[in-house]
């Protein structure tokens, strides 16, 4: 317990970060994970986006990790967290239940690459990008940082107690996750 409400949801893999000498937790896509603890949220980014949004006064945060920007409303598995509007409704709900005001909130995103090259047609990077940041400020979240678009896929480490982010752009990718994700 923490805050008030129950911690995290959606996003089982937890391990100990050696690096960072911490407990954290990966992020993949269609997950999301809030906490008012010091620990760190990892994720891999590729044209995906995720909203990193915090209460600096309670320490209260926690990250998405969103594929496309909205689903089809007359489609049931549209209410996914790898849906923009659905991850990020469900990460603001998340954090305003333990505790966090609403009032307070501040947000860092990352992602949105055009990490396929040539695979220009949809531009799914450049409309989560887009979609993340009108989000925000019809929710009147104010952005603090955002490192978007670009071509390259990011690794994300976010400590939500303090709101530090250090973000690695993988100029190369040792496995191809990322390659599958982005075809799919």
């Amino acid at each position: 317990m923490t805050m008030g409400g129950i911690e995290e949801v959606l996003a089982p893999n937890h391990y100990f970060d050696r690096a960072f000498q911490t407990e954290a937790a990966k992020i993949l896509p269609g997950e999301y994970y809030v906490t008012g603890r010091d620990m760190l949220l990892v994720t891999v980014l590729g044209s995906c986006v995720s909203a990193c949004i915090r209460d600096p006064k309670s320490g209260i945060g926690g990250m998405n990790h969103f594929m496309l920007p909205e689903g089809d409303p007359h489609n049931p598995l549209s209410e996914s967290a790898r849906y923009g509007g659905y991850a990020m409704e469900v990460l603001l709900n998340q954090l305003i239940k333990m505790g966090a005001s609403r009032t307070r909130l501040e947000a860092k995103v990352f992602g949105g690459g055009a990490v396929m090259r040539g695979f220009t047609m949809h531009n799914v990077g450049e409309r989560n990008s887009d979609f993340v940041l009108e989000y925000l400020d019809a929710e009147r979240i104010r952005v603090v940082a955002q490192d978007l678009r670009d071509i390259y896929p990011r690794k994300v480490y976010y400590f939500p107690s303090s709101g530090r982010v250090l973000v690695k752009k993988l100029k190369q990718v040792h496995n191809n996750t990322i390659v599958q994700r982005e075809e799919e």
